[in-house]
Order: structure tokens, then sequence, then C-alpha cells
């Protein structure tokens, strides 16, 4: 190759091979198992859930969907017999490689005033917010709550 064009291709590979490398080390989280539980069509809300893991320590910061007037990241607990849901207005500290699971019970995405009813068959559009890592947007589809056990009827 000829030293000249060698010379003004280097800048080009070096800054390619920078943006693989950046790319790489983007901050990145995992979702699996995301669903929202069906609601009847009068409900004033709905909740969805999945599992999170990061691959650095992360936090998910925000919930945004068109679905509903807005989505909030909420924290559900039984206090002297009497459940208990608040916002966690800091969202959910992500640790990395440790698996975050939103589920029944516990933490939760509330959706509030849904548009359409949550029926079984459909799914809800979320956009999920990280501090560091990119936002994704995934379809959540809507089901039946799991029977005791973890099976579904």
């Amino acid at each position: 190759m000829n030293a000249k064009l060698l010379a003004m291709l280097a800048p080009v590979l070096m800054l390619a091979a920078c943006g693989k490398a950046a790319e790489a080390a983007l901050p990145s989280v995992t979702i699996t198992n995301a669903w929202c539980r069906a609601a009847p069509a009068v409900a004033p809300a709905g909740g969805c859930y999945m599992t999170l893991k990061a691959a650095a320590d992360d936090r998910l910061v925000a919930v945004e969907t068109k679905a509903a007037d807005r989505a909030e990241i909420h924290t559900m607990s039984v206090e002297d017999g009497i459940m208990r849901m608040r916002e966690l207005e800091d969202g959910i500290a992500l640790a990395a490689g440790q698996a975050a699971q939103l589920k029944p019970g516990g933490l939760h995405i509330m959706v509030i005033k849904p548009k359409a009813p949550f029926t079984v068959g459909s799914s809800v559009t979320l956009t999920l917010k990280f501090a560091k890592a990119p936002s994704q947007t995934l379809q959540f589809p809507v089901r039946t709550m799991p029977a005791a056990g973890g099976h579904q009827h």
C-alpha cells in the first residue's frame, strides 16, 4: 500500500476502532419476562412486570408510554394487613450482574389511566429510561396473573 495513502487512512482507521470500542463499552440492560397484567376496562391503572439485569451499575429512572396518561415506578408492601403502594421517585437501583425482578406484590410499573383496556392478547408499549444505558422501547404482552406456584392456566 502506498505510504501516503496509509498515512491518510490511519486516522480514519483509528477513529473507527475507537468507535467500535466505545460502542462495546456502552452500558447495557437486558430485559426479560416482560408482561402486563390483564385488567377490566374500568380499571384506573394497570401493572407491568419484568426482570432487569444491568452489565454495570445503573438505575431505571423513568418509564414513558402513550398507552396511558403516565407510567410510574412503584413498590408495593403490606403493613399491618394494609396494602400500600408508593412511587419510587429515584427509580430502581440496578447492581451490575444482579437480576432486579419487578413482579406482582413488589416492585412494578404502574400504568395510570390506560387509554385502552389491558386485555389478554393485546400489548402495551413502554419506554424504559436508564441513568446510563440507552433507553429501550418494548412491547409488553398482556396476560392473566400466573396461578400460585408460577403456573399459568
